[in-house]
């Protein structure tokens, strides 16, 4: 029901939401979220624009959440990358005896303001700190935990990579 353009966008917010302060460059945020990095970097310039993260230049620099995430919703991320979702406000069909919804598009019609109701009410922190067990993105943990160790870690990725099939 999203965009592959969404489901990235919420992919890097969600990232960015587990450590709302600190940088991460498109580098670190397109490995850990498996995003390809010059899609992300379109995506992450629509995220500024909305005002949703600050991009920050220089060393130490890379993306920052603007707002607390608890404050963002699901809905306000994917609003910036791909517009709001596009309820059915009369017939499509143009059919002028139709002066309500028919059965059909009455059904979609909810649907869409379901769904729209369910992004609204889902922030990024719900997502980034989630009890159900499941941590989204867990290589985020790897990297997170990586760049606290001084200079960065070891240098290698902090990323698993899946492991090749024995033979």
């Amino acid at each position: 029901m999203i965009t592959t353009t969404g489901e990235y966008a919420l992919r890097a917010a969600v990232m960015l939401a587990m450590n709302p302060k600190q940088p991460r460059t498109t580098a670190e945020i397109a490995e850990t979220t498996r995003v390809p990095a010059g899609y992300l970097s379109k995506i992450m310039q629509a995220l500024v624009r909305a005002q949703l993260v600050d991009s920050q230049r220089g060393l130490g620099g890379g993306f920052v959440m603007r707002r607390d995430p608890s404050e963002v919703t699901v809905l306000d991320v994917l609003s910036a990358v791909d517009g709001l979702p596009q309820r059915i406000r009369k017939c499509p069909l143009g059919i002028d005896s139709h002066i309500r919804l028919c059965p059909v598009h009455k059904l979609v019609d909810d649907a869409v303001a379901h769904v729209e109701t369910a992004f609204r009410s889902a922030s990024l922190a719900s997502l980034a700190h989630s009890a159900t067990g499941i941590a989204p993105l867990c290589a985020v943990k790897s990297l997170m935990a990586a760049s606290q160790k001084p200079n960065g870690g070891s240098g290698k990725s902090a990323v698993p990579r899946p492991k090749s099939a024995k033979k």
